[in-house]
């Protein structure tokens, strides 16, 4: 199957916030919030003023939306350096295996390759995700095993 890759414009937005109900319910979430706050929440991360993201979409032949990667730039990497940070990469179950998310690394190591001043593109995953986890070693990355993941939720104070 062909995909075509390309960065989200203002017209996604609906289909973005549609696919990451999706994204959601893969990850086994059970309540999801509305669309209309889906909508504008990913209106306001990829075009809001400034953007807090930027993301790359997959179109398949017939114009559907069928996988994402979101990421951010940041600063500091090494030395004074800045990296490309892929929050998300996902791709729908009816295409994968099929090298759409090998098309999204390799384009997202582009974009990184192209902007001055970026080092290199990080990522992670859960540890008890083997497919993901196999797609990455399949791809010939390595697990980097020494950061300690910290997160609080800013909702409970």
């Amino acid at each position: 199957m062909t995909v075509t890759i390309r960065p989200a414009e203002k017209r996604d937005v609906l289909a973005v916030a549609e696919l990451i109900e999706e994204i959601e319910r893969f990850y086994g979430s059970t309540e999801v919030q509305p669309l209309d706050e889906r909508q504008s929440q990913v209106e306001e991360a990829l075009f809001g003023s400034p953007p807090m993201a930027s993301a790359l979409l997959v179109e398949d032949e017939s114009g559907d939306l069928v996988g994402l990667a979101a990421y951010s730039f940041l600063w500091p990497a090494a030395g004074s350096s800045h990296s490309l940070f892929l929050k998300e990469l996902y791709v729908r179950d009816t295409l994968r295996r099929q090298g759409v998310g090998a098309q999204l690394m390799d384009e997202l190591r582009t974009l990184a390759a192209a902007r001055p001043g970026c080092s290199r593109v990080e990522w992670m995953t859960d540890r008890d995700n083997p497919g993901a986890r196999a797609f990455y070693k399949s791809l010939g990355f390595a697990e980097f095993d020494g950061k300690i993941i910290y997160r609080v939720d800013t909702s409970t104070t």
